[in-house]
């Protein structure tokens, strides 16, 4: 398998900056098997079963954009410049790993200032820059949320700066544990009304927990994708949740994750037939055509990036040609692309 069998061409127009509003509103591609029809986010609870389990990614997004001054000495004295920096995941030891803008300039033992309460020292530059902040704990947690900023995809920061609106917009309704970069955005679809009109169509929910990291972003830069090595990010299946996805098979019904986050998480938990056990620590699973299926029977997601490991990932769970059909109807009738775009539901023939 090689890299290109996963591009396709995107008009630069079809990318969204923004969400649908109300959340529901957004249009549903639902692709069963190979009939193709168009709909909307709130029709799911006409299109999916009673009995049906939605699988739902209950991280919460940090703010963890943050732009800070740095200090540095001079023949003319001291000199503040700026520096922008994105957190991406917290360390055993208690620093955090970040990226920063300009990094290069950066020395090992100074302290960035983001605001009166909160501080940084640049504990590592070894690899990936590590920061070691003044506070932790409920302080670091109401210093970030008031210093920082959304940590938006690149294709939307690159179009515009982050602002108030995406603090909610980028958030699911449900979010409640804090630790992800990066949002579960095919979850940014449901709001109260469809969760109640859901549940009264007989439709059962379960949360798990992945905290998605700034690695989903990262690009394939291998011709062979088969020998790609993923990111690991870290996530929980509780034992009312396995217990929950246990019972649903057994009585028949479908289990649906909502994303390719809860996917990932899932179907590293399941055993290979697919019984669900509780999890509790890092994944770094690469789903790839081929990949032989546990526990997934359809997936609810947005539309993906050319060359990306979603695009590889949903491939395997429709075939790539099916996949490429898919995706080429997307286009031509203007779905909207990426974290605030439209959503997909694909279920294959197998189901």
């Amino acid at each position: 398998m090689k890299l290109d069998d996963f591009d396709f061409d995107l008009p630069e127009g079809l990318i969204a900056t923004r969400p649908a509003r109300p959340r529901s509103s957004a249009r549903l591609l639902v692709a069963d098997g190979p009939m193709t029809r168009d709909a909307h986010v709130f029709d799911l609870p006409a299109i999916l079963r009673p009995g049906d389990r939605l699988i739902l990614n209950d991280t919460r997004v940090i703010p963890a954009r943050l732009t800070g001054k740095r200090t540095r000495s001079s023949a003319q004295g001291p000199v503040t410049a700026k520096i922008e920096v994105t957190l991406m995941e917290p360390q055993a030891d208690g620093t955090w790993s970040a990226l920063a803008k300009p990094m290069r300039k950066l020395a090992l033992g100074e302290t960035v200032v983001f605001s009166p309460e909160l501080s940084a020292e640049v504990a590592s530059l070894e690899g990936r820059l590590r920061l070691r902040f003044n506070i932790a704990g409920e302080d670091f947690d109401a210093a970030l949320n008031a210093s920082g900023a959304m940590p938006l995809p690149p294709y939307i920061a690159g179009k515009r700066a982050p602002d108030e609106r995406d603090r909610e917009d980028y958030q699911t309704i449900w979010a409640k544990r804090a630790g992800a970069v990066a949002a579960p955005t095919a979850s940014l679809h449901f709001d109260e009304a469809l969760i109640e009109a859901l549940t009264g169509a007989g439709i059962d929910f379960t949360f798990v927990t992945l905290h998605v990291g700034a690695g989903t972003f990262l690009p394939v830069t291998v011709e062979d994708v088969t020998t790609h090595r993923m990111h690991a990010e870290w996530g929980e299946v509780r034992e009312k949740a396995a217990d929950e996805i246990n019972a649903t098979r057994a009585a028949g019904g479908r289990i649906i994750p909502v994303g390719t986050t809860a996917l990932r998480l899932i179907e590293t938990a399941a055993a290979l037939d697919g019984t669900m056990r509780p999890f509790e620590g890092d994944t770094d699973i690469f789903i790839y055509p081929g990949y032989a299926w546990k526990v997934t029977d359809a997936l609810m997601t947005n539309f993906h990036l050319p060359k990306s490991t979603l695009m590889m990932l949903v491939s395997a769970l429709m075939g790539r040609d099916r996949v490429m059909e898919i995706y080429a109807h997307a286009v031509a009738t203007g779905y909207r692309f990426f974290s605030y775009g439209d959503a997909s539901l694909l279920i294959p023939s197998r189901i």
